[in-house]
Formats: C-alpha cells, sequence, structure tokens
C-alpha cells in the first residue's frame, strides 16, 4: 500500500524575474542574473485572463498565482477528483499592496468617490487563492497563510497536513507576490534590509542586504495513492513539514539560530528522516549579514560541517518574500528531475564569521534525495518542507 502521509507533487508552475514557465526558470537558474531588483519584465496576464476586464480587477500577485496554477494544473493533467475534496493553500507575505497604494493615492488626489469598488477584493491576502478556486471550482478548504517570508512553505506545509489527514485528496499550494511599489521599497530601504550594492550574494563576506523581487509558483500535491491509481507523472514526494517561531525580535533572526535549529528538527522527525539522510539543502540565504550567519550556525549544529550540498537560489532570483518558499520547492522538484544543483549566484568569499559549508558554486551533477528548503520570516517565522526523489 502507498505511504498516505506523504503527498505526490503532479505538477509545477512558476513565474519568477528569471524565466516565466517551469523550463524558462530552469534556464534562468543557471544563467547569470541581473543586478538591482528582479522584476518581472514586460508582464502581460492576456495570457492567462482572456477578458481584459478580469485581469484589471486582480491584482499582478494574484495574476501570476493563476499564471503559476495554470501551469501547473495543466503538467497535472487528468486529475478529476471531486471538486470538495480539492483544497488551495496559496499564502502570501503582503497581498495587493500595489493595489492599496495605487488607490490610496486616488483618494488623496481625485477624491473617495474614484476609488474602485474592487479595492478589498484587489488588496486582500487571500486573494490569489479564492481567485484559483472561483477559476477551477475548486470547493475544498481555501486558506491563504500569511507568515512574511515563510508564507510559501508553510503554505506547502499545511497542504500536506490536509491530505494526510483525508481532508483533499489534492491541493493547489504555493504563494505569490508583487509588492514592488515606491512606498514598500521605501520601508524595507529605510530599515536597511535591502542590499545598496543591487547584488544578492547569499553567504558571502561581502553581502550587504537582499535584492527583492517578485513572482509566485505552485504545486500539485496529490494523495499518492490516487496519484499512482491514475497513472500520474510523480515528479517527486512531499514528505514532511516544520513550522516554529523564534519569540526574539520582530525582524531580526534568532542569533544562534535556535529557532531555525528547532524547525529543520521538526521536520526531519515528521518525515521520519535523520540528519545524515539529507543530501541537499536550499537555504533561506537572503544575504543579508544576520540571517545568513544565523542559518549557517543552525545548519552546522544539525548537519555538522561541511553537511550536505547547499544553494540559496536567490543569487539568481533575488528574494520575492512570501512567494520564496513555493519558488524553492519547485526548484528542488525540478532539480530532482534534472539530476543538477544549480549554483549559488553571488558567492565568491568566505565569510570566516560563520562556518564553512558546502555551498554550491557551480552547477553540480546529483543523484537525488532527500532534500529540505528552509524559509525564515519577519516576525521569527520557521518553515522547512522535506521532499524526497518519487521511486515507485
Amino acid at each position: 500500500m502507498s505511504d498516505l502521509t506523504v503527498a505526490a507533487v503532479t505538477g509545477i508552475g512558476i513565474v519568477a524575474p528569471c524565466g516565466i514557465g517551469k523550463e524558462a526558470f530552469w534556464k534562468g537558474l543557471l544563467g547569470v542574473p541581473e543586478d538591482g531588483i528582479r522584476q518581472i519584465k514586460d508582464w502581460d496576464p492576456t495570457q492567462w485572463f482572456p477578458n481584459p476586464k478580469e485581469a484589471r480587477r486582480a491584482d499582478k500577485f494574484t495574476q501570476f498565482a493563476i499564471a503559476a496554477a495554470t501551469e501547473a494544473i495543466d503538467q497535472a493533467e487528468g486529475f478529476d477528483y471531486d471538486p470538495t475534496k480539492v483544497g488551495v493553500s496559496v499564502g502570501s507575505g503582503i497581498g495587493g499592496i500595489a493595489t492599496l497604494e495605487e488607490q490610496i493615492v486616488i483618494n488623496h488626489e481625485k477624491g473617495s468617490r474614484r476609488v474602485t469598488p474592487f479595492l478589498v477584493p484587489m488588496m486582500m491576502s487571500n486573494a490569489a487563492g479564492a481567485t484559483i478556486s472561483l477559476r477551477f471550482g475548486y470547493q475544498g478548504p481555501c486558506e491563504a497563510i500569511v507568515t512574511a517570508c515563510a508564507a510559501g512553505t508553510h503554505s506547502i506545509g499545511r497542504a500536506l497536513d490536509w491530505i494526510r489527514t483525508g481532508r483533499c485528496d489534492a491541493v493547489v499550494a504555493g504563494s505569490s507576490e508583487s509588492s514592488l511599489t515606491p512606498t514598500a521599497l521605501a520601508g524595507f530601504g529605510n530599515m536597511t534590509a535591502l542590499s545598496k550594492s543591487g547584488k544578492s550574494m547569499p553567504f558571502d563576506v561581502n553581502r550587504d542586504g537582499f535584492v527583492i523581487s517578485e513572482g509566485s509558483a505552485v504545486l500539485i500535491m496529490e494523495r499518492l495513492d490516487l496519484a499512482e491509481a491514475r497513472g500520474a507523472n510523480i515528479l517527486g514526494l512531499v514528505v514532511g513539514s516544520g513550522s516554529t517561531a523564534d519569540a526574539h525580535h520582530i525582524t531580526a533572526p534568532s542569533p544562534q539560530g535556535l529557532g531555525a535549529i528547532n524547525c529543520v528538527k521538526q521536520a526531519l522527525d515528521d518525515a521520519k528522516l535523520n540528519a545524515e539522510d539529507i543530501t541537499y539543502i536550499n537555504a533561506h540565504g537572503t544575504s543579508t549579514p544576520l540571517n545568513d550567519k544565523a542559518e549557517s550556525l543552525a545548519m552546522v549544529e544539525i548537519f555538522g560541517q561541511p553537511g550536505p550540498a547547499i544553494t540559496s537560489t536567490k543569487g539568481v532570483t533575488g528574494h520575492a518574500l512570501g512567494a520564496a518558499g513555493s519558488i524553492e520547492a519547485a526548484s528542488i522538484v525540478l532539480s530532482m528531475q534534472h539530476k543538477v544543483i544549480p549554483p549559488t549566484a553571488g558567492y565568491s568569499d568566505h565569510d570566516p564569521e560563520i562556518p564553512k559549508l558546502d555551498i554550491v558554486t557551480e552547477a553540480r551533477d546529483w543523484e537525488p534525495g532527500p532534500t529540505i528548503s528552509n524559509s525564515f520570516g519577519f516576525g521569527g517565522h520557521n518553515g522547512t518542507v522535506v521532499l524526497k526523489p518519487y521511486e515507485g
């Protein structure tokens, strides 16, 4: 009998600055990143919103999520479950802040009568998940986790819980973010979180903050026995998750990585794996001095030195905030398909103040094995998911 404590991944969809669609995204991960804000340029939603009016009534973070969900559902072709047993777990760190900021200006300059009646449904953080549910007719649980930069990872963990408990046969799981507005950029900049050099350099001695970006990723997760029974092309397995809080500071991580340590251990226990089973870590790796140091200390505490291969795909993608975790989980599935670990772009010089780890600097051939993905968000939110290759 199939293991009912794990979930099969049968589809992925991605919208990212380095590529729209999984094939372009993978090629981008192996390429040379641009400097500065990682924005999705020349975005045209009409491919996914044939009705222009519908597109205008959706904030860009919702548009991204619909594009990613459509690609993922198309790849997972053939699943036809009871719609009341199909859930949507799509989170966001900030939601429709672009719409909110735009309408505040309109209210100030033109008066309240000119504010769009669609303001609230466009800006609410659950809009992306709700729109996916409406578009595809899924009537199971539809929730939006809002845990800053851990939202995507927590959303995947929530989906795994729904499948394990029998609440869902399948879940559209992921996250989306588009918050590159003048006020948001000013806020992040004034708190000195952003890189002044415009370069994302995870774990490098010269790292000076994160490079902000936007995007979305969605995974189709199914009950393993049902996916096998319908002959689905199973891309990988989600086998465990963890969620903890630092209880330390509203933005800074626990200096010794204590919350991260507890989170990773919890995820390993949930997956019934030991530290030595892990072959690859997709790090949170934001390129900020405090985060990278705390995460390094946590990984050494659990895995020793040098430990498993580590990469931070944020060297290419930048930091997509609430979308980061789902984008990185999708990148792991692609790594398993291609049997290659992408490099940590921007890393060249080791920081002597943090432990020396096995940071991947060039694309590395890999025999896929158990992998963890970390996400640590403002508020002290920690999330980890564990994925494995499918060997059925």
